[in-house]
């Protein structure tokens, strides 16, 4: 955000919607900080990385799946062997945000901009649009930003 007042807005506004799933207000603005540094990084929108991380672990960094994916945006471990480090450690969240943004984005660029497809391939669903349903109604009820 180039505007500093419409930077200061979003913050304020993200850390309201945030309070929902974190009550530790102080807790909030450094993970908002990640997630803003990891999506930009990998050009992807701050929120559409808000509502899958909602629907991945409701903002829980020590989440783990019955199949094994791990942190806020529920990384499998096998990630670490295509595009990081096997002492990466998936449980630290700018660590986890910044292989769930790489994935993502990767995902977007597989299916040339198709979200559903996108978001069903990062979940491990494709073909099936229970999951990228879920991620677009968290986007657009609770993260959605008009700019």
């Amino acid at each position: 955000m180039n505007d500093p007042f419409d930077a200061q807005v979003w913050w304020l506004d993200m850390d309201y919607r945030l309070g929902r799933f974190i009550t530790t207000k102080t807790m909030r603005r450094p993970l908002l900080e990640k997630v803003m540094q990891a999506a930009t990084r990998a050009g992807l929108s701050p929120e559409l990385v808000m509502a899958v991380i909602q629907v991945e672990s409701r903002f829980d960094a020590r989440a783990v799946s019955p199949a094994g994916a791990i942190g806020l945006m529920q990384v499998m471990p096998f990630w670490k062997k295509i595009i990081g480090k096997p002492e990466d450690d998936l449980f630290d969240p700018q660590t986890n945000l910044a292989y769930g943004c790489t994935i993502l984005a990767h995902y977007l660029s597989t299916e040339k901009g198709d979200m559903t497809d996108a978001l069903a391939r990062y979940n491990g669903s494709l073909g099936q649009t229970w999951y990228p349903e879920r991620v677009m109604q968290a986007w657009n009820n609770q993260w959605w930003v008009i700019r």
